[in-house]
């Protein structure tokens, strides 16, 4: 799937910066990489549902297809989610790429089951994020879906930044059939359908207009935006914004 630009000049269009008021509060990011095919993932896929109750946190599922070879393919996994996981490794230095892994504000990787250590890893990547959160927003507006993102403060010392747009299926059920998980029924809480970089947001407040027609799938039910630094676009998450699709 790719996403359209409305306007065929360039992808980012300058208009005044609306008020920061006008803008959500900033919001916490869990990414959930599990797998159908990984026995120790089911308690991780709990973990984040009971996050994903949390208005303060944008919690997501990229299911991985890395265990596809021990006989079951996973039905959700992309190839993409894989690779977003691998980057986070090559980031962060540590190379450490495991299921389930839970990445919180893209900064540090934590097991997906323990939400002692997802706690503490929210505290930690909030307190040094504080300074560094850009306000960021949209909204669907007739055919098309406006991203608007302001400033950079002044505590912020890179200037570039990746702009992300995901669709999301809020939740799904699937019956296992072979490999560890042979007869459960696991249940998936936002899992993200699409994953792509639509813009860069270079430290001034800027708008950005998307065809709406290039996120229609039947699975689409909520879309986020993420605005995050880093080689790659998979550091730091500095801005996060979530809507439901209708």
């Amino acid at each position: 799937m790719a996403l359209t630009l409305v306007s065929s000049g360039a992808a980012l269009t300058q208009e005044p910066a609306p008020g920061a008021s006008s803008f959500p509060p900033p919001k916490s990011v869990l990414e959930l990489f599990t797998s159908q095919g990984c026995d120790t993932c089911p308690p991780a896929d709990q973990v984040l549902a009971k996050y994903a109750e949390r208005p303060d946190i944008i919690a997501i599922s990229l299911p991985v297809d890395i265990w596809d070879y021990l006989g079951w393919k996973d039905t959700l996994a992309s190839d993409k989610n894989s690779e977003r996981q691998k980057e986070y490794a090559k980031e962060r230095g540590d190379g450490a790429i495991y299921t389930p892994q839970v990445i919180v504000n893209g900064m540090i990787g934590v097991p997906g089951s323990d939400a002692k250590a997802i706690d503490e890893a929210i505290k930690v990547t909030d307190e040094a994020l504080e300074t560094t959160h850009v306000p960021l927003r949209f909204w669907h507006e007739r055919n098309s879906i406006v991203i608007e993102a302001g400033d950079a403060p002044e505590g912020l010392r890179n200037k570039d930044a990746t702009i992300w747009f995901a669709v999301v299926q809020k939740r799904a059920e699937v019956p296992i059939d072979r490999g560890d998980n042979k007869g459960k029924t696991l249940t998936y809480t936002n899992i993200v359908r699409e994953m792509l970089p639509v813009g860069t947001w270079s430290g001034k407040a800027m708008s950005l207009r998307l065809a709406r027609t290039a996120i229609m799938r039947p699975e689409t039910e909520a879309c986020i935006v993420l605005l995050q630094e880093g080689r790659a676009g998979v550091g730091p998450i500095i801005g996060a914004a979530w809507t439901g699709l209708w």
